[in-house]
């Protein structure tokens, strides 16, 4: 394995970095005899990016040859079943990634430089998926945070300050709506934009995540009425306060805005608030390029030190044990973590650096979220550590157009409790013991 210090030297021999194209790649081009690895890359938006960091590295050395493939996930575990896994991978990681690590189909990353680099309070986000006893199968490489996205001179016009309470909160939505200004924009025609935002703020914002999940797991087929956690119990306040909001503080056609409208509207000032990740951020800016946006926690307690942003880990590296390269692919491991290129790579995407000694971000529309971020105030979305076979958006959805909510939190406990009688689903405990029992993405 090369290490980080070795790589320094040979890209300062090299003179080489991530800017170098055309004609100075191809004069340092891997030679012919190159071992040749397949990396398969899943964000479609920063396939650019790669490309470049992947010509990169072929030009720094002769020994391996790297070749993108960025086909998708359904290509890869296609490729898992008949024996011809990638030999590296950056991909979303979620239920459908995680059966790879639950199955032990991943080598063990523990001892590499870039493992000993990502922070560790990262790594029960990661286990809240399950994962293989002895090892560490699988590294965060970007995190994605989201939050309030808000209207900074919307707020600056009526003096308004950042909401730290869900009394302050109402107190903010009341001043706009008074002045004739929709508090948010809403758009319940996509059940995603729900189930990410409204969904997942009021319910990650109300609760202990990892405790949620790890206690609803141990209940596994028993979830219902009588026990002890469920979704009708625990997530009848947070339900009851996201119904408040998006019944009396959006815009009234929000049941048939999509995300599209909603970036336009919102670009237009059509609101004060938006709760949508920084992946909205290009989409507003491509009608708005000069408007003031910034980012805050959704408050749902009156107490500040609840306040968390939520996250998800957008992509994962792995290595799969299938590989007949192994070396060479934890030599590109290596470089991919190369501080100049990881910290790059989540610049230009508006993500979250998960090494321990990461610039912070300093783009002002994500400042907001910096402080939450490196003091560990985060949760997973809810909505994604539900099983897919659970259809939590249409839920969501369902109640913020009209569904009763005790009815359909009882029907998702319904739905958690089949789903947990034919494969259980593993807790964070089972992850820290090394249990390896199915989820069922």
């Amino acid at each position: 394995m090369v290490s980080k210090k070795k790589y320094v030297a040979r890209a300062i021999a090299a003179g080489v970095g991530v800017v170098l194209v055309g004609t100075a790649l191809a004069a340092c081009a891997p030679s012919s005899s190159a071992e040749t690895i397949r990396f398969t890359f899943s964000k479609r938006e920063a396939i650019e990016f790669m490309t470049e960091l992947v010509a990169e590295y072929n030009s720094s050395q002769s020994d391996v040859k790297v070749e993108i493939d960025t086909s998708g996930v359904d290509v890869v575990s296609a490729s898992f079943v008949r024996g011809n896994p990638p030999d590296i991978m950056l991909a979303n990681y979620n239920y459908e990634i995680a059966r790879f690590v639950q199955r032990c189909a991943l080598t063990d990353l523990s001892d590499t430089d870039a493992a000993s680099e990502v922070r560790d309070d990262l790594q029960p986000l990661m286990d809240q998926y399950g994962s293989c006893e002895g090892r560490q199968s699988a590294l965060p490489y970007s995190v994605m945070a989201a939050s309030v996205i808000y209207n900074k001179e919307i707020f600056d016009e009526q003096g308004l300050e950042v909401p730290q309470t869900w009394d302050e909160l109402l107190e903010v939505c009341e001043q706009l709506k008074a002045a004739g200004i929709d508090p948010f924009y809403a758009t319940f025609k996509d059940d995603w934009t729900v189930g990410q935002g409204w969904f997942d703020y009021t319910a990650g914002g109300s609760l202990d995540v990892i405790e949620f999940f790890d206690a609803l797991a141990t209940e596994g087929a028993d979830v219902g009425p009588d026990s002890e956690v469920s979704f009708e119990k625990d997530f009848a306040d947070p339900m009851d306060r996201m119904l408040q909001l998006t019944g009396e503080y959006t815009n009234s056609d929000a049941a048939s805005r999509s995300y599209s409208d909603g970036n336009l509207a919102f670009a237009k000032g059509a609101a004060a608030m938006y709760l949508q990740g920084p992946w909205a951020f290009s989409e507003i800016a491509k009608t708005n390029p000069d408007l003031e946006l910034g980012t805050f926690p959704l408050p749902m307690t009156d107490n500040p030190e609840d306040l968390g942003v939520r996250v998800n880990m957008d992509l994962a590296a792995m290595i799969p044990e299938g590989s007949t390269h192994q070396e060479a692919a934890r030599d590109f491991l290596e470089y991919l973590y190369l501080p100049e290129n990881i910290e790059a790579y989540n610049a230009s995407q508006l993500g979250f650096t998960p090494t321990n000694d990461a610039a912070p971000s300093d783009d002002p529309r994500i400042e907001g979220m910096v402080e939450y971020y490196d003091n560990g105030q985060i949760y997973q979305g809810p909505s994604v550590l539900v099983p897919k076979t659970i259809p939590v958006f249409n839920y969501a959805q369902a109640m913020v157009l009209g569904a009763s909510p005790a009815s359909t939190l009882r029907t998702m406990d319904a739905d958690w409790a089949r789903v947990a009688f034919r494969a259980p689903i593993p807790t964070t405990q089972d992850s820290a013991n090394g249990e390896t029992e199915e989820s069922a993405p």
